[in-house]
């Protein structure tokens, strides 16, 4: 049984009033550990860890920031096997790909901002022969980073590495259901040389642990990924106490195929947007549009594609598709199969289970094709968050953009033809905070990240992430 501590003001902790949550291995379907199920008075104690530490962190150069980001960097990839291990025994993916893009990405973030804040700069405007403004950037003071448990270290690091570049201190709380590789960089931080409270680790249910920090009156920004209803319920409560708000929630995301397209590229590229992390990403295309030239084609195609995809135990060097996460994600998505069963949807290829051999109890999926015969079904517009994907005909543009707006959700898109005047017109027309076209999940770490309508408030990533965490001030002499 491998039980982790909460990491605060530099040491490790268990929980005050010593409450616990087990841990599961999603491979397997069973209970590896326990870790912390923290209340009000463990956030309190972070808090002032943080509260403390924070006059002299916001005071250090910029220099000796940028220094102990780059070493924290360094140190995960140094132990890029361990992290990548405890990633997929926690969440279930496939080991490789945790060691190809999870863990890597992770160290990424830290390596970016810690050269990014060298590079921030703000504004000065002269007013000539009267006065100057200059604008100063300065850090909020502790701030609350809540992560999600899809792409578990990756996204957690992408909030704390801005925030404590740009001189904040953290109260942060990663998924309960995988915390593991959260844990681990309590060790590497202490190690890297980062003061004690400027990052506090705080784990434990979302409506314990979670709540107590949206609602701790003094934590004065919330930095939030997950799920859209959870997103509303920080909100609600938040806005009222003036709190900064940062909102990274779900995505039902179109993927449109024209027939000019570069057919290989893009079909290779569709089975991977589909089906990456077992489709547990908020940017998977979700929603499949062809155009009705090669949609049967494209149908034939994709199905012999994915029916190659192997689900399997992460820890296999040739699995595609590890565990879902927990048993409960399991049975939602699954009960969305049902349901396009119930709309006229057609299973073209997965719907069911899949036993493992030597890990009956995990929690396995094959991927799944639906044909759905109108884009208004629940399948089409409700977010999934699996292994699961519909696909349908189109004949015209306006068509096609109209069915990929309809969604409550404006997280990205993606875009496959070769015709430059379409790619104008729709990239500018598609209600989506990102669209990539004739490529998927090229990022680029200076770039806005974030979505529109239901899918978020605000932007992450870049020079957007550091004046999220920093209060603009003006300043203005007259001479």
């Amino acid at each position: 049984m491998q039980n982790i501590q909460n990491y605060i003001n530099g040491s490790f902790q268990n929980p005050i009033q010593n409450k616990w949550i087990d841990n599961y291995n999603p491979s397997k379907g069973e209970v590896y550990g326990q870790i912390p199920n923290s209340t009000k008075e463990d956030v309190e104690n972070a808090y002032k860890a943080a509260k403390s530490a924070f006059p002299k962190w916001s005071q250090t150069s910029i220099e000796e920031r940028s220094k102990i980001l780059i070493k924290i960097s360094e140190l995960i990839e140094e132990n890029l096997d361990a992290f990548s291990q405890a990633e997929s025994k926690d969440n279930g993916k496939p080991i490789s790909l945790a060691k190809a893009v999870d863990i890597p990405r992770s160290a990424s973030n830290f390596r970016f901002f810690g050269n990014a804040i060298t590079q921030f700069a703000s504004e000065s405007h002269e007013s000539i022969g009267q006065a100057i403004n200059y604008t100063l950037r300065q850090p909020i003071g502790v701030v609350g980073c809540i992560s999600p448990w899809n792409l578990p270290l990756y996204l957690f690091t992408w909030k704390i590495a801005p925030a404590i570049a740009a001189g904040n201190c953290v109260v942060a709380k990663p998924s309960e259901v995988t915390p593991m590789t959260a844990y681990l960089l309590g060790e590497i931080c202490s190690e890297a040389g980062l003061p004690k409270g400027v990052l506090n680790i705080v784990h434990g249910l979302g409506s314990t642990t979670g709540q107590a920090i949206i609602e701790h009156k003094d934590i004065k920004a919330i930095s939030f990924t997950g799920g859209t209803a959870t997103g509303a319920h920080i909100a609600k409560i938040a806005a009222p106490m003036f709190k900064k708000l940062s909102l990274e929630l779900g995505g039902k995301n179109p993927n449109i195929i024209f027939a000019d397209c570069d057919y290989d590229d893009m079909l290779n590229t569709t089975v991977r947007s589909s089906f990456a992390n077992q489709g547990q990403i908020c940017l998977c295309g979700s929603r499949i549009f062809v155009e009705a030239s090669i949609y049967e084609k494209f149908k034939k195609d994709f199905v012999t594609k994915v029916k190659a995809l192997k689900v399997g135990h992460p820890a296999e060097a040739n699995t595609n598709i590890g565990a879902l996460v927990s048993k409960a994600h399991l049975e939602k998505v699954k009960e969305y199969i049902d349901i396009a069963k119930t709309e006229n949807g057609t299973i073209l290829y997965g719907g069911n289970k899949v036993t493992v051999e030597g890990f009956e109890n995990g929690y396995y999926l094959e991927p799944t094709i639906i044909e759905v015969p109108s884009d208004e079904c629940r399948v089409n517009q409700e977010e999934i968050f699996g292994p699961v994907v519909t696909i349908m005909p189109f004949n015209k543009e306006d068509e096609v953009l109209k069915m990929a707006n309809k969604v409550k959700y404006g997280l990205s898109a993606t875009l496959w033809t070769n015709n430059l005047k379409r790619t104008m017109r729709m990239s500018n027309q598609l209600q989506a905070g990102i669209v990539w076209v004739n490529t998927w999940m090229m990022r680029d770490l200076r770039t806005p990240f974030g979505g529109i309508k239901a899918s978020g408030v605000g932007r992450e990533g870049g020079f957007e992430a550091l004046r999220f965490f920093t209060e603009a001030k003006n300043v203005c002499i007259k001479y």
